[in-house]
């Protein structure tokens, strides 16, 4: 059965809803109380794990040395703190979003944003494979039979979360409000009666661990290891600072007290779950999570609380991923904006996303899950360095920018990101020397690898629009020749930006063309003057070449295109008529990343409504 292409856009339209138009900004924009799921659900999730992560270190001292939990989770509490009030000053500074990228670029230099760049890119990655993973263990804890399929599981949830991200922002926050408040409400209440219960029954005598011998000796060592893998917790903390501009105005205020929420509910949070753990005796258990444990022991084995408990559990840390999901395609596009990566990462999507920033996520995060075989240990360990190193990067930016700026107040300021910069580099060394035998090491080299790429990736970029573009010299004119007898042909020449395969192309046209119509779709950033400068240049008042400027109420800069050849094929069905298109022909393979990739999509796009007849223009790139 052949699927026609109407059917392919009515179930696209389906699944991914109806094309939001480019002005309507409010699409892009959340309230607080939305945006705050949407962008916090990673840090408020990872009380769900963080506590077995220091356990799990813990224990191998014995049982005896679990009671370290407690000083650990507080000394952790109060690093919180200080990255929370430091990302408040940030978003002051940085009303349109300062996230360590933006920062260091800014106030550090290309390489000191690159670096954080790059640790962000392997956190979000790794922050989105954890979480789904660690969701399917909070299952597998309430029905041990669902073991084996931890992995299947984990690959569906994420499909789940990328389909919800598709569809938009909007669409997004409705889908994780709920699931997001019941998982806090579902701690509180598991805090309140564990507390209830100390207070009248057990007391406030800490309960012995279960008896575990020492495989290891208690050590600074072992109590650094099992500290940096406590501050899991922290991870996500940034992404308000960087996702600004989601909420509605006034987007900085509304993001600064949005933080301060959610710091306080991470800190209460952690503090109660590991609190009750002490106090209760929990050893980690590598099939029963220390949230299940605590839910067992507080509301009992069989309690639908507990079963309330691991579901919201499990929801949240489903979408807890979605702060990667928000986060990795946005910093996706601001490196594309700036050439680091390929331009086709900076395109929005009908609904207002960078999908394909999306669609990246969702390939390397499946691999991920598939590598790990569902068991979060070892991406545990890994992703926390990512998030303070770019927790290090952005504070010293700051400190930085307002020695620069010496405002109102700037050395308080100074002094709060300092502290907070210094912090979180000690915190940093610490999880490289601990971790690096546990596997810290591969993002030790995987964060200059990526630096190395984007940079490699921007210096090919220069080359080649170096090459593309139009000397101030260099001849330029564009003519039709006057014929004794019509040719009886109209050319329309798509023009992707003012260079020399426009240029090309635009000459090829006239020599085939009594008339040439050259076609400019405006994008978001596009200046329609210097477009009109550009072709009086060329081509002067030659009645026969004319320019439209066409205007995209969507996203999308094909489809404003492919309606404008329609409607001149309905004027004059007779007439013959040539698509003209421009195509810079790499030298290097891995060009086909950087170049042409509109033009693709656009010969795509109008072969699906007609077989039409198209005359492709090489320009054969000589660097």
């Amino acid at each position: 059965m052949v699927i026609t292409d109407s059917a392919k856009n009515r179930l696209k339209r389906r699944l991914f809803g109806q094309p939001l138009p480019r002005d309507q900004e409010e699409a892009r924009t959340v309230p607080s109380f939305q945006a705050l799921p949407i962008l916090s659900s990673d840090a408020l999730s990872s009380v769900a794990y963080a506590t077995d992560a220091a356990l799990g270190v813990l224990i191998l001292a014995g049982s005896g040395a679990l009671s370290l939990s407690l000083p650990i989770t507080i000394t952790i509490v109060a690093l919180i703190a200080i990255v929370v009030f430091s990302y408040r000053q940030t978003i002051t500074a940085y009303p349109q979003g300062g996230g360590a990228y933006v920062v260091g670029r800014a106030n550090l230099g290309t390489l000191a944003s690159l670096v954080a760049a790059a640790s962000l890119l392997i956190d979000y990655v790794l922050t989105a494979a954890v979480s789904l993973m660690a969701g399917t263990q909070a299952l597998s804890s309430l029905w041990p039979s669902l073991l084996p399929w931890q992995v299947l599981i984990a690959l569906v949830l994420l499909v789940l979360v990328g389909w919800a991200n598709l569809r938009g922002v909007r669409e997004a926050g409705r889908l994780f409000a709920l699931p997001t408040y019941a998982f806090v409400v579902m701690v509180v209440v598991l805090a309140v009666a564990g507390l209830q219960n100390l207070i009248f029954s057990h007391g406030f005598s800490p309960d012995p661990p279960p008896l575990v011998k020492a495989v290891e000796p208690l050590g600074l060592f072992l109590i650094l290891r099992a500290f940096s893998s406590g501050c899991s917790a922290m991870t996500g903390i940034e992404a308000i600072a960087n996702g600004v501009q989601l909420f509605r105005s006034p987007s900085a205020q509304r993001a600064r007290n949005t933080l301060l929420v959610m710091g306080l509910l991470l800190a209460s949070m952690f503090l109660a779950v590991s609190g009750l753990g002490f106090f209760y005796g929990v050893a980690p258990n590598p099939n029963i999570t220390v949230m299940a444990q605590l839910g067992m022991r507080v509301f009992g084995p069989q309690s639908p609380m507990l079963l309330g408990l691991q579901i919201t559990t499990l929801l949240i840390l489903m979408l807890a991923a979605n702060t990667a999901f928000a986060d990795f395609p946005r910093l996706c596009a601001l490196l594309a904006r700036d050439n680091f990566m390929p331009r086709q990462m900076a395109w929005v999507g009908d609904r207002l996303v960078f999908q394909n920033g999306i669609k990246f996520l969702l390939v390397a995060t499946a691999g991920i899950i598939l590598i790990c075989q569902g068991n979060t240990t070892v991406a545990v360990n890994l992703y926390a360095l990512g998030v303070f190193m770019a927790f290090t990067i952005s504070q010293s930016g700051m400190v930085v920018h307002w020695c620069r700026e010496r405002g109102d107040e700037w050395l308080r300021h100074a002094v709060m990101n300092a502290i907070g910069s210094f912090s979180t580099l000690v915190v940093l060394l610490v999880i490289v020397i601990s971790k690096f035998g546990e596997g810290a090491w591969t993002v030790v080299i995987a964060i200059p690898f990526l630096v190395l790429l984007l940079a490699q990736t921007r210096r090919r970029y220069r080359q080649v629009f170096a090459e593309l573009a139009l000397k101030p010299d260099e001849p330029s004119s564009v003519r039709v020749s006057p014929r004794s007898e019509p040719i009886g042909n109209l050319s329309i020449v798509w023009i992707p930006a003012w260079s020399r395969p426009t240029l090309q192309a635009l000459r090829y046209a006239a020599t085939v063309s009594d008339r040439v119509i050259g076609v400019w779709v405006r994008p978001d950033d596009g200046d329609p003057e210097r477009i009109r400068q550009e072709w009086q240049r060329s081509v002067g008042n030659d009645p026969n070449l004319e320019l439209q400027i066409l205007e995209s109420p969507f996203s999308s800069l094909i489809t404003p295109f492919a309606d404008f050849v329609d409607a001149i094929e309905e004027r004059d069905p007779a007439q013959t008529l040539t698509i003209v298109m421009p195509m810079a022909i790499p030298r290097y393979p891995f060009d086909s990343l950087l170049l042409n990739q509109r033009t693709i999509n656009m010969r795509a796009a109008l072969d699906q409504r007609k077989n039409r007849v198209f005359t492709m223009v090489r320009y054969y790139l000589p660097v």
